[in-house]
């Protein structure tokens, strides 16, 4: 299928003419898992006009049983065909919106969210554009099926064959999702053994958080295709570089890069620096969404490229927000602390939401660092007033919990959700005995 995003009666048309015989309706819980529930092809008019019904109390911090009735509403403007089904059996899949019985918004669903922060952005009369640089491993699997650590070559940054031999994989991803409507701008091997990244073109914010589920999909059913095994999990490997999705972000407003300023230094606008700020003074708190998992903060470390001090700089990636050099239209902030396990609906939502906070209240991010951050001793950045980024997913949340921005603007239902799934896994977690402790102390005590 090509990136044209079809209306209801096009999809309709679509699915006739095609002779699509299963719909698969997706929607995200609010930790990020991809959800589906499959309809024949014939139902398709009644599902975008009706939606369908389905048992959200089984959905994490989606209902309580007894409330458990929900509408999935299909996003026909999400239409994209599964190129790996088939084509005696073809199938199609429709992104929704989750809402109550009554047809109102349900609180819980993380679509929804990043729905109310957009409108809270045309309201001050602009439009984020966002695009994502997700990296993911890609791993070897036993002839059982088990999964393994076992990188599949031992190529380095933008490697190619014959030493990386995920350059095939990476070949029919870019392919697939292409023919899903992505505009892929790039693909190659990145820093570490096994590790790679598919970069596509900015879109909205809404079109970005789709596309980022959609790839998640996608690269994990190739890789599977291939014999191996896709993770985004952000430090599957000590001593290596863990993987990141940095978040290049923009405002607009009738058609103007909003961060652009020719006469300005450094070509900024004040707009840009009261995002940045906005940015920087929330961010200890919505690390707790874009970095969701305790393995997050095992990447969240000196010395492996991935930022811990929330600062900001231009061509200096040792900060936590980076301004790419280019300019005009292309005038954007590099939000470098994501990971791509987090819920890119959650994620980009309260990113725009911190940085509006920073449009209104014009909050100044101070100035660029032009020094390695890495370098520096702590007494240094305290006198430079360089805050560190949570260290463990614990302080992440206790940090949200002290954001009343953040929190009234998520609301207490995804709130109180997420923090309770993420307190149970951290507290799993606290009370594991782990292969490092055994070996530093069995012998010793």
């Amino acid at each position: 299928m090509d990136s044209i995003r079809l209306d209801h009666d096009e999809v309709v048309k679509k699915v006739r003419e095609l002779d699509i015989k299963i719909i698969r309706l997706q929607f995200t819980d609010i930790l990020g898992g991809l959800k589906s529930i499959g309809i024949p092809g014939r139902h398709i008019e009644t599902a975008l006009n009706e939606g369908i019904m389905f048992d959200g109390s089984s959905i994490e911090g989606f209902a309580r049983i007894e409330e458990s009735d929900m509408l999935l509403m299909p996003d026909p403007s999400t239409f994209a065909i599964l190129p790996w089904k088939p084509e005696n059996h073809k199938e199609a899949r429709l992104l929704c919106d989750v809402l109550q019985p009554d047809r109102s918004p349900f609180a819980g669903d993380p679509r929804g969210f990043l729905r109310r922060m957009i409108a809270r952005a045309q309201k001050m009369g602009v439009r984020m554009a966002a695009g994502p640089e997700a990296e993911f491993f890609l791993f070897e699997r036993e002839p059982t099926g088990e999964l393994t650590t076992r990188t599949h070559d031992q190529a380095g940054y933008f490697d190619l064959t014959p030493v990386d031999r995920g350059e095939e994989a990476r070949r029919d991803m870019v392919t697939t999702l292409e023919a899903m409507g992505f505009e892929v701008e790039a693909s190659h091997h990145e820093v570490a053994f096994g590790q790679h990244e598919i970069d596509f073109h900015y879109a909205d914010a809404l079109k970005t958080a789709d596309q980022v589920v959609t790839f998640r999909m996608v690269v994990k059913t190739v890789a599977l295709k291939h014999g191996l095994h896709a993770t985004f999990m952000p430090k599957p490997i000590f001593g290596i570089n863990g993987s990141g999705m940095h978040v290049n972000q923009s405002l607009f407003s009738n058609g103007q890069n909003l961060f652009f300023d020719p006469k300005a230094p450094r070509q900024l606008s004040q707009e840009c620096l009261h995002y940045i700020g906005g940015l920087m003074h929330h961010a200890k708190a919505f690390t707790a969404f874009t970095n969701p998992l305790v393995n997050s903060y095992k990447r969240l470390v000196p010395g492996y490229e991935a930022p811990v001090y929330v600062s900001w700089a231009e061509k200096n990636r040792s900060p936590m927000i980076r301004i790419p050099s280019s300019r005009g239209k292309g005038t954007r902030v590099e939000v470098r602390s994501p990971d791509p396990s987090c819920n890119p609906y959650l994620a980009i939502g309260l990113m725009l939401c911190a940085g509006l906070d920073g449009l209104e209240k014009r909050l100044d991010p101070g100035p660029p660092m032009t020094c390695n951050l890495y370098d520096l001793s702590p007494e240094e950045r305290e006198r430079l007033n360089i805050p560190t980024l949570p260290e463990h997913l614990i302080d992440a949340l206790e940090e949200f919990e002290r954001d009343e921005v953040l929190k009234e603007a998520i609301g207490p239902h995804i709130w109180n959700q997420f923090r309770a799934a993420k307190e149970m896994e951290w507290e799993s977690y606290r009370c594991q005995v782990h292969p490092w402790e055994l070996k530093r102390y069995l012998s010793i005590y």
